[in-house]
């Protein structure tokens, strides 16, 4: 295991309070300029030796820098300058390395597809550069993740690639990670950024608004994992009069296993007893997707006179990839079942290419620049926990990552027609509910508790985005099964 998790050595007590910290600098490196950058015309033959075109590809120059070793009466001003200078320099460095560290990913994203022998020795390098180091630069463990699943891709090619769950994969450079691992990290995201919470809340109060006056509330969860999101929404129920029924329908996967049901099962364990503390009503129950995946909403169990709430968080850190089949099969189902509301959050990892750029390259690129924000805001929550924040890194960025890469490496050359989901559930006849006054200022509220490099934006009345800096990171969006069903 290269990242040495001694979870004791992790102070958790900073994270009472949040503070606002200066946002750490952006890593963008012109993305919308990339151009292909290897001549592949020139593997029309056979070549044995492909170092001299990677080595062409980090070629620097070794500029000395100024030696002030034999300068002994500066005066403090000059102190100054030369310490301004310094780190100047050393910034440049970084940026440099970090350029390069671009450009080598990149053209081993083009390797795969056309050489794997050049991606072979284009990953030596790459591992030579990066570092999971919890003391290592943004870049360099930005790269090694993205390294790490460029070579899963590179030894998977040809064979069965597993597309669930990359956080059992032994092999990861992080190691197996346990259940504590994944709570603590879990908690030190909710602690130090408003990903997940931002998602969670504005759902909440979405529900809080669609059900208000309803004696029984079922919520239907594609994918509830810890349930964390719900104890808010059951204290908000219990914190007024007296609240309505609150029954959850976890759904389950059959295809992976007794471990999937009995985290489920746990969870359900977990918020029972936490309804109880509260007195607040309240039963869980589970419903098994197909083998492949798919809901079948003859499979859900209703009770008449419940205000029926679908929630669908998409790829959020703590979710393993979905298949579009598996997503559009549930938003398919609360529409059959004329649920009052649908809950749709989803990553904003898709972003327009230049036109030169396509494919699955284009594709890599969306995704390094993506979590480039999300490891810069990152940095920015743990300024000082380096260890904490690579705990994160390594229990949630990198199964993303890896989910990432083989989901767009497994479409490569297929035209992906849905666009996002917000498209989708538009085209298939839903109704947008518009966000509420309340909800967006919570929002704002939640937001000005972090960093000051994040922002909302709402979207088409019903859509409220989350951006880090000038990088969408995720939306959150509103959606009824018919006009009258709120």
């Amino acid at each position: 295991m290269e990242i040495d998790m001694d979870m004791d050595a992790i102070d958790f007590s900073g994270y009472s309070t949040i503070t606002n910290t200066t946002p750490s600098s952006d890593y963008d490196y012109g993305w919308n300029h990339w151009s292909p950058l290897v001549n592949w015309d020139a593997f029309t033959g056979t070549h044995d030796d492909f170092h001299h075109i990677v080595d062409s590809i980090i070629a620097q120059d070794h500029t000395p820098s100024p030696d002030y070793a034999g300068s002994n009466s500066l005066t403090e001003e000059e102190e100054e300058e030369e310490d301004a200078a310094a780190t100047a320099a050393a910034e440049d460095d970084d940026d440099a390395k970090g350029l390069r560290l671009v450009h080598l990913l990149m053209a081993a994203a083009e390797a795969l597809t056309k050489s794997r022998d050049l991606a072979r020795v284009i990953l030596v390098r790459l591992k030579e550069l990066v570092s999971h180091a919890p003391h290592a630069s943004n870049m360099e463990r930005l790269a090694a993740y993205f390294t790490d699943a460029l070579q899963g891709l590179l030894e998977g090619a040809g064979g069965a690639h597993n597309k669930h769950n990359h956080n059992h994969n032994h092999n990861h450079p992080c190691g197996p990670h346990h259940q504590n691992d994944t709570l603590a990290a879990f908690q030190l995201l909710q602690d130090m950024s408003p990903y997940v919470k931002f998602a969670h809340f504005t759902a909440n109060q979405a529900i809080l608004e669609a059900v208000t006056h309803e004696r029984r509330v079922h919520i239907v969860d594609y994918d509830i994992m810890e349930g964390v999101q719900w104890a808010s929404l059951m204290q908000a129920f219990a914190s007024g009069p007296p609240g309505p029924h609150l029954r959850i329908t976890a759904l389950s996967r059959t295809g992976t296993g007794r471990r999937s049901i009995a985290s489920v099962q746990e969870t359900g364990r977990r918020l029972t007893a936490f309804a109880a503390s509260l007195g607040q009503p309240f039963s869980f129950h589970q419903c098994r997707l197909d083998p492949d995946e798919a809901f079948r909403a003859s499979s859900l169990k209703l009770v008449r006179g419940e205000a029926l709430v679908f929630n669908c968080m998409l790829n959020l850190p703590h979710l393993g990839y979905r298949a579009p089949e598996s997503v559009s099969s549930f938003l398919s189902g609360a529409k059959a079942l004329k649920a009052r509301l649908v809950t749709v959050a989803e990553e904003g990892e898709e972003e327009e290419v230049g036109p030169s750029v396509g494919g699955f390259v284009g594709r890599f690129m969306n995704s390094l620049h993506h979590y480039s924000a999300v490891f810069d805001s990152l940095e920015a929550g743990f300024p000082m926990q380096s260890r904490a924040r690579a705990l994160v890194e390594c229990v949630f960025m990198g199964p993303r990552i890896a989910g990432s890469l083989g989901r767009i490496y497994r479409t490569m050359g297929e035209d992906d027609q849905r666009g996002s989901w917000g498209d989708w559930l538009a085209a298939a006849g839903f109704t947008r509910v518009s966000i509420s006054f309340a909800n967006h200022c919570q929002s704002k509220l939640l937001l000005g508790l972090f960093n000051d490099g994040y922002r909302v934006q709402e979207l088409e009345t019903n859509k409220l985005v989350l951006h880090w800096k000038s990088k969408r990171m995720l939306s959150a969006s509103l959606w009824a099964t018919s006009p009258h069903s709120q």
